[in-house]
């Protein structure tokens, strides 16, 4: 039998929830707020809330500045076409783990794991060297292959956990059906984990957008996505933080618009298989 509650422990959880979330959000909302101030109200102390003259001049700065529209399609591909790869080489691997095991799937898989583990620093000069060795530096190719194997094992560990979900005995009536291997994955095992994989893409897709550490390190100019953007308005006569804020606002606006949107579809791939 279900535990009743009452209005007042509705009360208190949904103010808790409000609390928790508002927190969260607190970084966002001071960048967005900050991003329309003068610098000089950008750096007042006690800090200006918002009673002050509110301004576009930032954002005006900043695309005088900055080509935003190169960066922005540099992050697109990049994250985009990273993930797409990821699940080309995933969706196979994941594959092979839940329908044919070997003794040794349970210790590839936190292998795959422990790497994620490691700091990224710690291979980034054997890095940097091969894809200078192979002229990719500065290219997107190259930071669309990094942040495909950095997200890999999230994506194989994401869809194994999803394919393991699907009854064997589905796949199995596919191949008395005659489908062959590639058939078998293409129209029977993913159109069933349709929502799983859409949340996979999802996740990776935003982690791709936001990493720093290779995309800061990798490029300079020909391939730097927003990330960089935000990062070449620190300069060394000081942070401009009005103007900081702007270009930081810019960045995080394609990605929180899409998560906001997918949000739904991200809660039931997260979930996808949980209840029995």
């Amino acid at each position: 039998m279900a535990r009743q509650t009452t209005t007042g422990q509705r009360a208190l959880v949904t103010a808790v929830a409000w609390g928790i979330g508002i927190l969260i959000s607190f970084p966002i909302i001071w960048t967005v707020l900050t991003s329309f101030k003068t610098e000089a109200t950008a750096i007042a102390s006690p800090p200006v809330w918002f009673s002050f003259d509110w301004t576009l001049q930032n954002y005006i700065d900043v695309n005088t500045r900055s080509d935003y529209a190169r960066y922005f399609m540099n992050s697109v591909v990049i994250s985009i076409g990273s993930t797409l790869l990821g699940l080309a080489v995933a969706i196979p691997a994941a594959w092979s783990m839940a329908f044919q095991p070997t003794k040794n799937t349970k210790n590839v898989l936190m292998w795959m794991l422990s790497t994620k583990m490691m700091p990224a620093v710690g291979v980034l000069v054997p890095v940097y060297m091969g894809l200078r060795s192979m002229g990719l530096l500065d290219s997107r190719t190259a930071l669309v292959i990094i942040m495909m194997l950095m997200n890999l094992p999230i994506i194989v560990w994401m869809l194994f956990t999803y394919f393991r979900e699907i009854p064997g005995e589905i796949l199995e009536a596919a191949r008395m059906d005659g489908a062959n291997l590639r058939n078998e994955i293409i129209y029977v095992l993913t159109p069933m984990t349709v929502p799983g994989i859409a949340s996979t893409l999802l996740l990776n897709v935003i982690l791709a957008w936001n990493e720093a550490f290779w995309t800061l390190n990798l490029t300079t100019t020909n391939a730097a996505p927003l990330t960089a953007f935000i990062a070449s308005f620190s300069s060394p006569q000081g942070l401009f933080y009005a103007k900081l804020s702007a270009a930081s606002t810019m960045a995080i606006a394609p990605i929180l618009i899409l998560g906001w949107f997918s949000q739904k579809q991200l809660v039931r791939g997260l979930t996808f298989g949980a209840v029995k």
